[in-house]
């Protein structure tokens, strides 16, 4: 099977609008991946919260999460690879947040690698948002004053709010830390008008980690056809040898692309992967309609 590597961004992309799968994506990706195809997801999500969603399908390779941030292995349920602030730089960020009146989520890893996001009582409207967008979280802890112990590994710092309020404390961080750190701004696609504004480290982007991805699964950036809707998406796009940008993808991406797909809610991904590995799902849901007529 030629082109056989696919790596796909989730919300946006291939979840619909509402942040769920649809029964064709579902039904495409599980025949491709039992044809042999090699797919897998990058995003920016955790693997609980990734997984309440796509869990229907059954995941064997490598997963890339938190933007780069972490490599996770759905069959053993390992963190293979990935790349973490260290605590004083962590902190540092808290404090400086702390210093323009906003607090992080602190999302980590804790000493057997469970994920862990810390944060101080939420009161902020997109904070509360986000908190309540996923019900008894196990991940979630709340601190009298938030900082990174030395014995977690820091994925991503990320504050949560109107674009003027991010706006000065993405600048002050980029002049204190520079390349050091990485810097991620982008609008929510769930909570409105809020933007996330993340810090992570310098290597942990969704670029480093489709590298990463590549080798796990014995490809070359080159061999892998990326699916993506946003900035932070833009990583991928620069190294893959086939880029794909949904319609409803920012101008920046749709530049960058190959070609562009259908809407992530007219299937855009799960259609253009049917046709490289044959059309055979939409064959069989076609014939499966032609029967019951």
């Amino acid at each position: 099977m030629e082109n056989n590597h696919f790596l796909t961004d989730l919300d946006g992309t291939l979840l619909r609008s509402d942040a769920s799968l649809s029964a064709f994506t579902i039904h495409v990706i599980n025949q491709a991946l039992a044809q042999g195809a090699v797919i897998s997801y990058a995003t920016a999500r955790s693997y609980i919260s990734s997984h309440k969603i796509v869990s229907v399908i059954p995941w064997k390779y490598p997963i890339v999460l938190y933007n780069g941030a972490m490599i996770f292995d759905p069959l053993s349920k390992k963190v293979i690879g990935g790349c973490w602030l260290d605590p004083i730089t962590a902190n540092e960020i808290v404090e400086i947040g702390r210093t323009h009146g906003l607090l992080p989520f602190l999302f980590a890893l804790d000493e057997e690698d469970k994920e862990r996001v810390l944060h101080e009582r939420l009161i902020r409207t997109g904070d509360l948002s986000f908190y309540n967008s996923r019900p008894n979280d196990p991940r979630f802890g709340e601190m009298p004053r938030l900082a990174c112990p030395d014995s977690l590994r820091t994925l991503i710092v990320t504050y949560i709010g109107l674009l003027h309020e991010l706006e000065p404390l993405k600048a002050e961080i980029g002049r204190r830390f520079g390349s050091q750190v990485h810097v991620h701004l982008m609008k929510d696609a769930y909570i409105a008008n809020h933007y996330f504004l993340e810090f992570s480290h310098s290597m942990a982007n969704k670029k480093e980690g489709l590298k990463q991805w590549a080798e796990l699964v014995g490809c070359t950036p080159g061999d892998v056809t990326v699916f993506g809707d946003n900035l932070n998406d833009l990583g991928m796009f620069e190294s893959a040898g086939t880029r794909i940008a949904v319609s409803n993808a920012h101008p920046a991406l749709i530049a960058l692309s190959t070609l562009v797909a259908e809407s992530n809610d007219e299937d855009g991904v799960a259609k253009h992967i049917d046709r490289v590995t044959g059309g055979l799902a939409i064959e069989a849901i076609d014939s499966t309609a032609d029967e019951e007529a």
